[in-house]
């Protein structure tokens, strides 16, 4: 790797971890360095990339723990239905292309961005910390969102925070404590499934995780203790799905950018 690469993948992985850990997609940012400027397969980029995924949500997981943001107790339905979905996507995964998953991906996107933009007061309201969600409800969507993140990995946290916020009444700091906490527990169990088949290239992915652990933890350590967390990490959700979209559907293109 050459000094201008390192900077890269550091930099860039701080981004990522700063963004997955208030919204998501994140790793559109890491793949995008593993595969164009460090030049790794698509299927071994998939692989290296979980190195920092573990690391930024590990330290994102402390980061929202030691300011009392990670209620596990309520959360234990949401956690062991999406661990399990993230096996099978994870199995899945190393033995089949996501390039036709990337296509219905970029659909998805464009139907979550309405679902975000419409009735905001959804998602800033406080914490429904006795609402109950039916399990008939939560374990076959959890399931699913399980299924994608360990499919693909790319757009897992919007997806499951709309799900948390929306439908389990979680705040969007409260849901986003969650959502790392499960994201790191079944990136150890895809870690193992992805260094089996050999699609880990070590030196490279602990290089982006320095980077992802730096922002994951820095942003959830900040963010529990700030008074409108909840309200920026709204909006830098709708950033994030919007800048998502546009590139998914080539629309710079329109401007002859």
């Amino acid at each position: 790797m050459e000094p201008l690469q390192y900077i890269i993948a550091v930099g860039g992985g701080f981004l990522a971890g700063v963004l997955n850990t208030l919204a998501g997609n994140g790793s559109a940012i890491t793949l995008s360095i593993l595969t164009e400027v460090l030049g790794l397969p698509g299927n071994m980029a998939n692989g290296t990339n979980r190195v920092g995924v573990l690391f930024q949500t590990g330290a994102s997981t402390l980061g929202f723990k030691n300011n009392d943001k990670l209620n596990i107790v309520r959360s234990k339905t949401i956690i062991v239905s999406t661990i399990i979905g993230a096996i099978i996507g994870g199995l899945v995964a190393i033995n089949v292309s996501n390039e036709q998953f990337k296509f219905v991906f970029k659909f998805l996107m464009l139907f979550m961005l309405f679902v975000i933009l419409i009735k905001p007061k959804r998602w800033l309201q406080k914490s429904q910390k006795d609402f109950k969600l039916s399990a008939w409800i939560a374990i076959p969507v959890f399931l699913a969102m399980g299924f994608y993140g360990g499919f693909i990995q790319m757009g897992m946290g919007i997806f499951f925070l709309a799900a948390t916020v929306l439908l389990a009444k979680y705040d969007i700091i409260e849901a986003n404590a969650v959502k790392v906490m499960i994201v790191f527990f079944y990136t150890i169990l895809l870690i193992a499934l992805f260094q089996w088949k050999g699609l880990i290239n070590w030196k490279i992915g602990f290089i982006i995780a320095i980077g992802q652990a730096s922002g994951g933890y820095l942003t959830a350590h900040y963010a529990s203790n700030f008074p409108r967390a909840n309200v920026w990490a709204y909006r830098i959700l709708i950033l994030v799905v919007i800048a998502v979209v546009i590139r998914l559907f080539d629309l710079t293109s329109l401007f002859g950018w």
